[in-house]
């Protein structure tokens, strides 16, 4: 069974609109979509202010470390307009950022890749918007 993943409502809101707009406009695959849909629909939704200071939300900065190779990685969680690959700031359509969204410190993910199956480990939440105060990212 999936692990139970926590998402604020704030952005619960502004993912589904951001889903919407993709299926609207967007015409081709829409796997990515899909994928999120399915993860915003599974999460359990709770107010910004409530939701636990070790969870991944979106502009969360983490540490990530893939368990095949040992690679570490720090990536900042971001809407699809302010990705940039280059600052570490991955969007939430990409198939590791939907991956890593509602998960905690110490949790394993398993998510398919177009290169196959990646195994990432949170090590650790660097930032998170809401543990910081700034409940409007």
């Amino acid at each position: 069974m999936p692990r139970q993943i926590f998402i604020t409502a704030i952005d619960q809101e502004r993912l589904q609109k951001l889903i919407n707009e993709a299926k609207e406009f967007n015409a081709g695959s829409k796997e990515y979509l899909k994928n999120l849909e399915r993860e915003l629909k599974r999460a359990h939704v709770v107010a910004s202010e409530k939701i636990p200071h070790n969870v991944i939300t979106m502009n969360s900065k983490v540490s990530l470390k893939d368990l095949d190779s040992a690679e570490k990685m720090i990536y900042t969680l971001v809407y699809p307009s302010d990705a940039n690959l280059l600052e570490n700031k991955i969007s939430i359509l990409a198939p590791v950022g939907t991956a890593i969204l509602g998960f905690r410190e110490g949790d394993v993910i398993e998510w398919e890749v177009p290169d196959g199956r990646v195994r990432l480990e949170v090590e650790k939440i660097i930032y998170q918007p809401e543990a910081a105060g700034d409940f409007d990212l």
